[in-house]
C-alpha cells in the first residue's frame, strides 16, 4: 500500500479505522453499548489481525442514532429494530423513486 492509498481512505466512510475505545468516547457511551448494537446485529464491526473490533464513521453515525433512541428511553433490541427499519423503508422509497422516474422517461406502458 502507498502512502497515496492511505490518504484516499480518509475520505472513506466505510474504512474501519475506529477502535472500540475510540469510538466510544467519540459517541460518548461504553465499549459493552457497542458490544450489545454488534450482538443485536445493528452494526458488525470488522475485526483487525489481532481480533480487535474496529469500526466505520458510517457506524459511527448509526451507533449515534442508536444511542439517541436509548437516551430517549428506547430499550437497546428496540432502538436496533426501529434504526433497521427506518434504514429498510429509506432503501425501499429510493427504489420506488427510481421505478417512477423510469416510468415517466419512457412513457406510459404499451395496451
Amino acid at each position: 500500500m502507498t502512502a497515496d492509498d492511505s490518504f484516499g481512505r480518509l475520505d472513506d466512510d466505510d474504512y474501519p479505522a475506529y477502535t472500540m475505545g475510540r469510538a466510544a468516547e467519540m459517541l460518548g457511551t461504553t465499549q459493552s453499548f457497542l458490544r450489545a448494537i454488534g450482538e443485536a446485529r445493528l452494526i458488525t464491526p470488522l475485526r483487525s489481525q489481532g481480533g480487535h473490533r474496529r469500526y466505520s464513521r458510517y457506524q459511527l453515525r448509526i451507533a449515534a442514532r442508536a444511542r439517541e433512541l436509548v437516551d430517549q428511553g428506547t430499550p437497546i433490541e428496540a432502538a436496533c429494530r426501529i434504526i433497521i427499519l427506518e434504514d429498510q423503508l429509506e432503501e425501499a422509497q429510493r427504489i420506488n423513486a427510481d421505478y417512477r422516474r423510469a416510468a415517466s422517461e419512457n412513457g406510459p406502458p404499451a395496451a
